[in-house]
């Protein structure tokens, strides 16, 4: 494999895997249509700006470039607004992969990693989570991807096109040696939230509940640094250039970190006091949600290496340094 295309390469996750790529020697072109995604967070690699549901456009990509893998993070991914217009999450998201793999299917590229969720699981039934455990989502977002990863089944079946789909949690961190992080307009995400705080863009952080079932009281989330799961896709990718295996794989940390844990954790890497207020419980909000990344340490030689300091440690780097975001 030489040159790679990354679908929503200018997105968060996406850029740091276009970083990672630029890094190991490939030859990288990314798609993206800047809906969420910024121009100035591509480093390494060639961006054509468009989106995945133009066939003309993906026509003059593949022409342009001899692409011999694709890893697809092209997609809109707020949970919330996901159950406001589903419309919109279908129609972005599946009308998006429909027409990545048309493209692949018409210029004969076989190998596509998919950035899937765990979302898919809805409702988990034990923890930690497992690729064979019931897939029910519970969300637009998380029913998006799910049919996706049955569409790359159907499409390996009667193209040949082999997948790898990555179920994982919650992104976070940055890379500061190439000067990329987290900049989401809103921002959802907790540990952003956290460093806002940190910065005095907010007053407080909220903690929504402090009596689960829980080792103190909040819910334990999954959180792996964006450079491991961008390390994870590149695995995979190599995986399937071995011939290796089609199927989903989860990505985790395998044991979570609770919410005061991760606000503790910002205290101490920020310096900053970070006021923090118990609010009511969120409804749907499960106690803990883990997944296990044992298949992928077995198969894929994949393990996260960097733990909830160092996730926290970056993504201060990259707010304190970018407090505007990338400006755009």
């Amino acid at each position: 494999m030489k040159t790679i295309l990354v679908a929503g390469g200018a997105g968060y996750i996406g850029s740091h895997m276009v970083a990672l790529l630029a890094e190991k020697g490939y030859d990288v072109v990314v798609v993206d249509n800047l809906a969420t995604g910024h121009r100035q967070a591509v480093k390494g690699a060639q961006l054509r700006v468009g989106d995945l549901r133009d066939a003309d456009f993906l026509e003059q990509v593949f022409t342009e470039f001899s692409v011999d893998g694709v890893i697809n993070f092209a997609a809109f991914s707020l949970v919330g607004e996901s159950v406001a217009d589903p419309l919109k999450y279908y129609d972005n998201n599946i009308a998006g992969a429909v027409g990545i793999l048309t493209a692949m299917k018409n210029h004969g590229v076989n190998k596509i990693v998919f950035s899937s969720t765990a979302a898919t699981y809805g409702e988990p039934e034990k923890q930690p989570i497992e690729e064979s455990d019931r897939t029910d989502p519970i969300n637009p977002y998380g029913a998006s991807k799910l049919a996706i990863e049955g569409l790359l089944r159907w499409c390996e079946g009667a193209y040949g096109i082999h997948y790898a789909a990555l179920r994982y949690f919650n992104a976070a961190g940055a890379d500061p040696t190439v000067g990329i992080g987290e900049d989401h307009h809103p921002e959802t995400h907790l540990i952003p939230i956290v460093l806002q705080c940190a910065l005095g863009k907010r007053d407080h952080v909220g903690i929504f509940g402090d009596d689960y079932p829980t080792p103190d009281g909040t819910c334990l989330r999954d959180y792996i640094h964006v450079r491991d799961l961008a390390e994870a896709h590149l695995l995979a990718l190599e995986y399937l250039d071995k011939g290796g295996q089609s199927g989903p794989f989860n990505l985790g940390c395998g044991d979570g970190y609770s919410v005061k844990e991760l606000i503790d954790t910002a205290r101490a890497v920020t310096g900053k006091p970070i006021p923090a207020v118990v609010e009511p419980r969120r409804a749907g909000d499960p106690p803990a949600l883990i997944a296990s990344s044992q298949k992928a340490q077995e198969v894929l030689g994949w393990k996260p290496r960097r733990d909830l300091r160092q996730i926290v440690a970056d993504a201060w780097d990259w707010h304190s340094s970018h407090p505007e975001g990338y400006g755009d």
